[in-house]
């Protein structure tokens, strides 16, 4: 089976560079969505054919994605790998999927596991390590690491690139419609520079997530249902409440009463899934507050829509 990359990026400095060096030997379609640090120079020079986009149309991961894939060509390979510019390849890994995808003509998608290089240098990289490690399998949806049949791609409609984020679970839900399966491999696949050591930079992370979980919800009535409640209930009904509460005091201990329970069950899940008691106390403050930027993202996705605003990226990084 033949085979090419799609990677995307802006900005990423050392981290396209690395990411470059994972693929050598392969062939290369780097996108690039406005770089101004050199980004496209640095493609050249690893020898990537390189897309720039129009910068008059606002950027997105899916346009990015989707360009390069249309810059493969009338005659795409058999399979295309798309990969982030901030991730490497680990060895091995594409062998491991393409030979999943030669043993069943039917699977028309394999992800693997990605890690983060460095969990250890904030509790934010350690969420997004904690995030990426899925059980493997039988899938409805994968992060935008991910090894395409360039015929699956092709008759799901590729990746829509007014979705802002959560473009990966969009693509997978038309992917699925389509009847082609998908699976993760329990194997690595890729190694991510989150880069994140503020709190600002968790929290856009966070509006974007709810601005996906609108979005896709919008696109795919029923899914993300369970994220949408949980963010209507948790970051909008129950603050309400609670300045209700400061009226009568009972009502406002209650809502005290739901918040505690909520994180004591977020804690419970994070040690089901063998994380040590105290990362978990840890961690799940944060699940428990990121209601609050999710609710800014979905409201940020029913103004735009309302208004027919373009669908701008929300950018942590």
């Amino acid at each position: 089976m033949t085979l090419a990359v799609v990677l995307i990026g802006r900005n990423e400095g050392a981290r396209l560079e690395a990411s470059l060096a994972s693929l050598e030997g392969r062939r290369v379609v780097y996108v690039d969505s406005g770089s101004t640090d050199g980004s496209v120079a640095v493609a050249r020079a690893a020898g990537a054919e390189v897309v720039t986009l129009d910068p008059a149309t606002p950027f997105t991961a899916a346009r990015a994605r989707h360009e390069g894939f249309e810059a493969l060509g009338e005659t795409p390979p058999d399979v295309v790998q798309f990969i982030d510019g901030d991730c490497m390849v680990v060895p091995g890994w594409i062998e491991a999927g393409l030979a999943a995808l030669q043993d069943d003509a039917r699977l028309g998608l394999v992800t693997g596991w990605r890690s983060e290089i460095a969990p250890e240098t904030s509790v934010y990289n350690a969420l997004c390590d904690h995030e990426w490690h899925r059980p493997a399998g039988e899938i409805t949806a994968c992060g935008g690491d991910m090894m395409v049949r360039s015929a699956a791609y092709i008759e799901a409609g590729g990746f829509d690139a007014q979705v802002i984020a959560a473009e990966d679970d969009e693509f997978c839900q038309r992917l699925r419609k389509a009847g082609w399966r998908m699976i993760r491999l329990p194997q690595p696949m890729t190694r991510h520079d989150a880069a994140m050591t503020r709190l600002g930079q968790w929290w856009r992370r966070a509006v974007r997530s709810g601005h996906g979980f609108a979005q896709v919800g919008d696109l795919h009535p029923g899914y993300f249902a369970r994220e949408r409640a949980r963010v209507w209930v948790y970051g909008l009904a129950l603050p309400v409440l609670a300045l209700v509460g400061l009226i009568w005091w009972p009502l406002f201990l209650l809502v005290l009463a739901a918040y505690l329970l909520s994180y004591l069950k977020t804690v419970q899940g994070l040690r089901g899934e063998g994380m040590a008691t105290g990362t978990a106390l840890h961690h799940a403050v944060f699940l428990t507050l990121s209601k609050f930027p999710n609710l800014i993202g979905m409201l940020t996705y029913e103004l735009r829509k309302r208004c027919g605003a373009a669908m701008q990226i929300i950018e942590y990084k």
